[in-house]
């Protein structure tokens, strides 16, 4: 299994042009990949830089036949007509969803700070080694009162999951809303979480009665991140540094076999980022 997570920066490559295409040629020549995580997906915003009333949620997914799409935009506000304006993330799988949510997370006040409200696209796929949550995020990158408060929650999330996974209500077979579906503890998290490996945003992650785990270590003993942000265009830093990671549940920690960075691409702001899941 392959999975890439990736903050497309709506598609604009540092070349000024937006390009959804080229988004999914290069992270296509990454990867055969079966899961594609993908953050900063526009729908009808004109007013970022090079865009265009273009839904991209619907473009991406013409271009990934075959692939289901589930989305969760963070903004959603009135545009001209009666169309919507949307900005949020997204994930595409080849495999089967089970079963999909949307997560509102916390957006707290933080006085004098830009900040936008940050949704978890959520889906239980029905991956060849069985249920599997795979949840895709972008956290807040002006607000540290909020970027942490949205990393617990995705902590508490998980631990919810597993929690449910293990002490099962009752559930209906009627064909309605309270009938079971697959409840998993075996999950996957992966993003922009706009922190460094320092903050108490990524160690938050982390923590609780069912950890998540970076990834990247188990793959990479002893190396460290390899920059996802700030490579090719040092306009928010001079210095590059990571800030998009998988993390794994204890159930999937032994099956990962590589994690893997994309430094060349200039598709976007952000270099994507590869995991790759034995099936056995």
């Amino acid at each position: 299994m392959k999975l890439i997570t990736w903050n497309i920066q709506w598609a604009r490559g540092l070349d000024g042009r937006v390009d959804a295409e080229r988004i999914v040629r290069a992270a296509r020549a990454m990867a055969d990949y079966d899961v594609l995580c993908v953050q900063e997906v526009a729908d009808n915003f004109p007013g970022l830089e090079g865009n265009d009333e273009g839904d991209q949620f619907a473009e991406l997914g013409r271009l990934m036949p075959g692939f289901s799409c589930v989305a969760a935009p963070s903004v959603d506000v009135a545009g001209e007509g009666a169309r919507r304006r949307r900005f949020g993330v997204a994930i595409f799988t080849r495999y089967p969803v089970i079963s999909s949510r949307s997560h509102a997370l916390p957006w707290p006040a933080d006085p004098g700070k830009e900040s936008m409200p940050r949704t978890a696209a959520e889906a239980t796929l029905a991956s060849p080694f069985g249920p599997l949550r795979v949840t895709t995020t972008h956290l807040e990158y002006y607000s540290e009162v909020q970027r942490d408060m949205q990393a617990r929650r995705l902590r508490e999330l998980h631990d919810e999951a597993c929690e449910r996974a293990l002490r099962p209500g009752f559930a209906t077979r009627e064909g309605g809303p309270f009938d079971s579906t697959a409840q998993t503890c075996a999950a996957i998290l992966a993003g922009d979480f706009n922190a460094k490996t320092d903050s108490f945003a990524y160690a938050e992650i982390q923590r609780g009665a069912f950890p998540y785990r970076d990834a990247w270590p188990m793959a990479n003993k002893g190396a460290p991140h390899v920059p996802t942000f700030c490579v090719h265009d040092q306009r928010y830093s001079k210095q590059p540094y990571c800030c998009d990671f998988i993390f794994v549940s204890d159930e999937v920690a032994p099956r990962v076999r590589a994690v893997s960075v994309d430094s060349a691409t200039r598709a976007s702001d952000h270099q994507p980022v590869l995991i790759e899941i034995a099936h056995s």
